[in-house]
């Protein structure tokens, strides 16, 4: 038996086993088609239809085999919520037992588009959870889409989880931290030294706490009032490593500037994501 063929029939008989429901037969097909799209992706190490196809274990000629994944993916009936979400859920249910650690990112994909994606991190990669790919050039996503995602998200993990929510600077929205509160979440989230807050009475930038430390010091706030709408109260903290150039700012409803900074190190699993599409 061929090292394809094995990997194909080992992923059909998981996503059929682990299906939270029965399948008709339609619906079986359709799973069929994507184990054979897994498979083809794993074997071939590649996100392209004609390498993927090359590792896909059937009689069909290579081009035959691009127009069924073809079809596949222009279906309108192949849902998210059908062949996707579900097995999210499942993985989900299984990391929850300890804490999940979701990522927020963005990235150029294809020809002109963006996607935004969502990761849990699992043994030191990223694993895609919920994504929206726009045709835009590349920047930040609306704030409304970055909640829309993780409202998303928030519906697959069981309830009583405790989350940790990290983004970049482009994830420091206060509705979306109001979203992540309502949650029950925890979040770290990368901001502007440019970003204005409120201490003690003393409003200021943030680049003021960068501008009173040096390599290898830290400074921690806490009952912040965030932005000049006074969103809180948060903690704020300044680090600056000793290899790095300038200060890192993050905001965060976390316990303690040394937690937040070890939960968000984790962020730049999703580096090695975005990476392996490549």
């Amino acid at each position: 038996m061929s090292d394809n063929l094995r990997r194909y029939r080992a992923i059909r008989q998981a996503l059929r086993q682990c299906y939270p429901g029965e399948m008709s037969g339609r619906m079986a097909q359709h799973v069929t088609t994507l184990a054979a799209f897994i498979s083809g992706i794993v074997g071939s190490k590649s996100s392209q239809l004609p390498s993927i196809a090359t590792k896909i274990a059937d009689q069909a000629k290579p081009e035959s085999r691009v127009k069924r994944l073809s079809r596949w993916l222009d279906n309108e009936q192949i849902k998210e919520e059908i062949y996707f979400l579900p097995y999210a859920e499942i993985l989900l249910t299984c990391l929850a037992l300890e804490t999940l650690v979701l990522v927020m990112d963005g990235s150029g994909v294809g020809r002109g588009c963006c996607a935004l994606m969502i990761h849990v991190i699992y043994k030191g990669r990223a694993l895609p959870l919920a994504w929206v790919v726009r045709q835009c050039p590349k920047g930040h996503a609306p704030e409304a889409l970055h909640i829309e995602l993780v409202e998303l998200v928030r519906e697959l993990i069981p309830e009583g989880s405790t989350v940790v929510f990290l983004g970049d600077g482009e994830f420091d929205g206060t509705e979306l931290q109001a979203t992540l509160n309502e949650a029950g979440w925890f979040y770290a989230c990368r901001t502007s030294k440019r970003t204005v807050a409120t201490w003690e009475g003393l409003r200021f930038n943030l680049d003021l706490l960068g501008s009173s430390i040096k390599p290898g010091m830290l400074i921690e706030l806490k009952a912040v009032q965030f932005t000049r709408n006074a969103y809180g109260p948060v903690m704020v903290l300044c680090c600056w490593a000793k290899d790095e150039a300038e200060p890192l700012y993050l905001v965060s409803n976390l316990s303690s500037a040394e937690e937040a900074i070890q939960y968000y190190k984790k962020r730049f699993r999703i580096e090695t994501f975005f990476s392996d599409q490549k």
